[in-house]
């Protein structure tokens, strides 16, 4: 593992994203708790790209054009109900002091769903880890184990960024919370960043 790997990771990882953005939204309204369980989710929607590009599965997304459509729209798709929920009833964004374990599960299920029903993640690994492979493993099975290992590295990573911005988000709850009419620009805002990336993705090439 390279100090550029780790770098390069870190940039990835704190650029704005949807799993960011679901993140802070359920640390701003759930607190910090149920944001590390988003922060799981989304986290756990890596390991399908990741074990794709590991397998060489990912190279299907870069050759057949129709399986990338149909995950890429499904993607957009759900990226606008997530924006439709979060206006109508607050979804994402809904006060809920109960923090049942249902409530955790429900809240990692959809983190997990948001990455898994993103294409272009795979297309990322596939481009990225082979990067950081040693030139004289870079054939064969003897990258897989090294391929694991950096995938593993960016996983730890991205939980530890996304739990770290939950928590950010859960400083300004009390704030937000007892002052309305932020908390309802807030979700009109969120709720139009996941419309507008909703968009970018449907509209995007491969």
């Amino acid at each position: 593992m390279s100090l550029e790997f780790i770098i390069t990771t870190l940039v990835v990882i704190l650029l704005p994203g949807t799993g960011m953005l679901y993140t802070m939204a359920i640390g701003l309204a759930r607190g910090f708790k149920m944001s590390c369980a988003a922060a799981f989710g989304c986290t756990l929607g890596i390991l399908p790209a990741a074990t794709a590009s590991i397998l060489g599965l990912a190279a299907i997304f870069h050759t057949s054009a129709l399986a990338f459509q149909i995950i890429k729209y499904l993607g957009a798709v759900y990226l606008l109900y997530m924006a439709w929920s979060i206006l109508k009833t607050g979804g994402a964004l809904e006060i809920d002091e109960r923090q049942s374990q249902t409530s955790i599960f429900k809240i990692a299920t959809t983190g997990t769903l948001i990455n898994v029903l993103n294409p272009k993640l795979s297309l990322f690994f596939l481009a990225f880890l082979p990067q950081f492979i040693e030139p004289s493993k870079s054939n064969g099975i003897s990258a897989i184990p090294e391929m694991i290992s950096l995938a593993a590295i960016f996983m730890l990573l991205t939980f530890m960024i996304f739990a770290l911005y939950g928590a950010c988000a859960a400083l300004l709850r009390d704030y937000v919370v007892k002052r309305p009419e932020v908390f309802k620009w807030i979700k009109r805002s969120f709720a139009g960043t996941f419309g507008i990336l909703s968009i970018k993705l449907a509209l995007s090439e491969q």
